[in-house]
């Protein structure tokens, strides 16, 4: 079977990586006021350089800065809209309890309220993108967050009524700001765009979809809503934009939130949502079986998350073969590819496990992907 000449590769990653410790140092000593920003910035350079070299000699194609600029895989982005408070920390009704890495972690999640009208003032990951496609020699990939994540955190609640009455304009807004940074990041040369929708995941939880009712709004709608959303997002993007969406089910310091399988949201993932291809994680029985899969379109493509982020231990290449084995029981081969099923770190943080350890499953990625697809 011929290797595939656009993304997404048969051999893919989701986007985020470990930061090595010179980039922890100088994070540290920004925030220490010891160093400027554009001293820290020299610093990511460097760093996004050695880390660009290391996908390319691995074999990967779809290239990433590894997010090596943010501090969280979501806030960095959503909080230079204009209209947009971001706020942290723990709170009654917001804490939620993290499973796997530290036994009983508790992390309010990251919380996003509306307070006035939307607005991109400025290029959001514009410059990022074009530092990234500077230093490569193959396809530099960009990974945003989900427009649904300004919605899904607070549902209406978070959205102020005074300036947005009806949420309809809300969505309309929202859907325009992400239009304007993908047409810049277009024109600049951006082909392979990736959007990651966790919400899409929690809502195959029966926990995380009580969570929405008792927020006041209807998980069986959400999923049409969201769809609905991001379609509007990426409608004007150019031919060659291929875009890819990517679902987990948490990921913070190799701990999880949510669980279930793909089900209930499964046809309108595959067949409302117009992107080109997805990245589900499928690393263990808390993703579900395979079954869903049997709603992808022929025209689609897949990348199954079956390589841990959450542990260094490194999987066997013939039981990664196997399960590709049993996908295929509901899509043809020539529609997948092989991923890890989420970010190596999509907090500065990084999950559970070693630089050398995340190298290494990306190596047996390559691996597995050249013997199973070449």
């Amino acid at each position: 079977m011929p290797e595939v000449k656009k993304p997404p590769f048969r051999a893919d990653h989701v986007g985020s990586l470990l930061r090595p410790p010179e980039l922890h140092r100088a994070r540290q000593d920004r925030q220490e006021k010891e160093i400027s920003d554009t001293a820290l910035r020299a610093v990511e350079d460097r760093c996004i350089r050695n880390v660009v070299k290391m996908q390319e000699e691995i074999g990967l194609e779809g290239i990433t800065d590894g997010e090596y600029r943010r501090s969280l895989w979501h806030a960095d982005f959503l909080s230079k809209i204009e209209g947009v408070v971001v706020s942290e920390g723990v709170t009654a009704d917001a804490a939620r309890h993290f499973q796997g890495g530290q036994k009983g972690l508790q992390r309010s999640p990251t919380r996003f309220e509306v307070k006035s009208r939307l607005k991109r003032i400025v290029g959001i990951e514009t410059e990022n993108f074009k530092f990234l496609k500077s230093v490569t020699r193959r396809t530099a990939k960009l990974c945003i967050p989900s427009p649904s994540l300004l919605h899904f955190r607070g549902g209406r609640k978070a959205v102020s009524s005074k300036t947005y009455p009806e949420i309809d304009e809300f969505f309309a807004d929202l859907a325009r700001v992400y239009r304007e940074e993908i047409n810049d990041l277009a024109a600049l040369g951006c082909t392979y765009l990736q959007i990651d929708d966790t919400n899409l995941a929690y809502l195959c939880d029966p926990k995380m979809r009580k969570n929405a009712l008792d927020m006041g709004e209807d998980p069986h709608k959400l999923p049409h809503t969201y769809a609905k959303l991001i379609n509007e997002c990426i409608k004007d993007r150019p031919p060659e934009m291929i875009v890819c969406t990517h679902l987990c089910r948490g990921n913070f310091q190799s701990a999880w939130v949510a669980e279930g399988g793909y089900d209930p949201v499964a046809e309108v993932l595959f067949n409302e949502l117009k992107v080109d291809g997805y990245f589900l994680e499928f690393d263990s029985p808390r993703a579900g079986n395979f079954s869903p899969l049997r709603y992808l379109p022929r025209r689609k493509r897949l990348n199954l998350g079956l390589v841990t982020t959450k542990v260094g231990e490194l999987e066997k290449a013939d039981d990664l073969k196997h399960r590709i084995d049993d996908a295929c029981k509901h899509v043809p081969l020539e529609q997948l590819g092989i991923s890890p099923q989420c970010g190596f770190s999509s907090t500065v943080l990084g999950n559970k496990l070693t630089i050398s350890e995340q190298i290494a499953k990306l190596k047996l990625v390559v691996q597995v992907a050249r013997e199973v697809w070449r």
